[in-house]
């Protein structure tokens, strides 16, 4: 099976990277990690207008049409810096979840990046995220109110609406919450914001079709937690650039650190778990596109493995650092946290390892 990318996606690689270096270098990265929206107007706009918010949307909608294929070269290449802001949370994750529901009034809005939306599904709890939401919902007169809390919104008090996940009779259902104004919370990445939301008698509209939604989103956490795992991808290549590099121009004891054996494994380590991670991502990504019936294995192994993979290389890049690599000039903490933070996120590696266990026993 041939995973080389298309002649379009190597152009979308290079216009992306082109743009994060000369517009979103490790400047703007440092100083959005100091700041309470972790991203600017300037910068949101400005990537509306090379169109990648709507790189998922259908072309009825005023999107591109593409695929998870297409967007994991995007976010491989955010993953270098790692790019901060909302583009996760609304051209990924609220765009999925709105094609999904087939809530296609949102789309439009999201493909121009005049609205951002986002998605409140986290809960407290480990296991399976879709199976964890204890957030309710019910009638109060013509209106529905949602009552829980939902402490892990990502962009969640800069986003323009939200898609609650809760509890129904029939099982979960999704809300749309306008104007969620949640309250920051912290993270151990600072490039990726958090909002802790408490719905207290908040007022949400039903969106989606009738029923339970639990299947759908599961589809939704799994297409995003590919996602969150290309972005690793990217990540843990430039912790493996910056180790490499460092490396060859470091002396001790009158030679450069590459020409020690144990750096050198260290290395050829790295190396290993990121190209198996680039590799699994790739193919769950491609089964997503087409359906594949293997889909759900594909995306477990992908983001159980890229959690632990990206961790590894990026707290070995810290080491090859040495003393240097705990410092907040090293750019490899970085890559540290949003290897950690991913790992959590729609699953963590543990999670995705057990799913893939039952799926596997229930095959058989």
């Amino acid at each position: 099976m041939d995973f080389t990318f298309s002649p379009d996606q190597d152009a979308l690689r290079d216009t992306v990277r082109s743009f994060l270096e000369n517009e979103a270098g490790m400047a703007y990265v440092r100083a959005m990690a100091d700041d309470e929206r972790g991203f600017t107007d300037a910068m949101w706009a400005r990537i509306a207008e090379m169109g990648w918010p709507g790189l998922l949307v259908p072309e009825a909608q005023g999107g591109l049409g593409l695929g998870l294929v297409d967007m994991v070269v995007v976010m491989e290449e955010m993953g270098h810096l790692p790019f901060p802001g909302p583009f996760f949370s609304s051209a990924v994750l609220a765009t999925l979840a709105a094609k999904r529901l087939g809530a296609n009034d949102l789309l439009a809005q999201l493909a121009s990046g005049e609205l951002r939306g986002t998605v409140a599904l986290e809960e407290f709890g480990t296991g399976d995220p879709v199976d964890r939401v204890r957030t309710r919902v019910r009638r109060k007169g013509a209106d529905w109110v949602l009552t829980g809390k939902k402490p892990f919104v990502l962009d969640g008090h800069t986003a323009d609406w939200a898609i609650v996940v809760a509890r129904t009779e029939e099982g979960l259902g999704s809300f749309l919450l306008e104007a969620p104004n949640g309250e920051p919370a912290p993270s151990m990445d600072p490039t990726r914001k958090f909002a802790r939301l408490d719905l207290q008698e908040r007022r949400a509209v039903p969106i989606g079709p009738d029923g339970d939604h639990s299947a759908i989103w599961r589809r939704i956490a799994d297409d995003a937690a590919v996602m969150l795992a290309a972005e690793l991808v990217g990540s843990a290549e430039q912790a493996h650039v910056l180790a490499v590099e460092y490396a060859k121009v470091r002396v001790q004891f009158d030679r450069p650190l590459a020409s020690f054996q144990a750096i050198r494994h260290k290395s050829v380590d790295m190396l290993q778990a990121l190209e198996l991670t680039r590799v699994g991502c790739h193919y769950a990504a491609w089964c997503s596109d087409v359906d594949e019936p293997q889909r759900s294995r594909a995306a477990s192994m992908c983001k159980g493995y890229a959690g632990e993979a990206a961790v590894m290389i990026s707290g070995e890049s810290i080491q090859v650092h040495g003393g240097v690599g705990f410092t907040w000039d090293c750019d490899a903490h970085f890559h540290y946290k949003r290897a950690k933070v991913n790992d959590t996120l729609l699953g963590s590696q543990g999670h995705h390892r057990q799913r893939l266990a039952e799926l596997l026993l229930d095959a058989v």
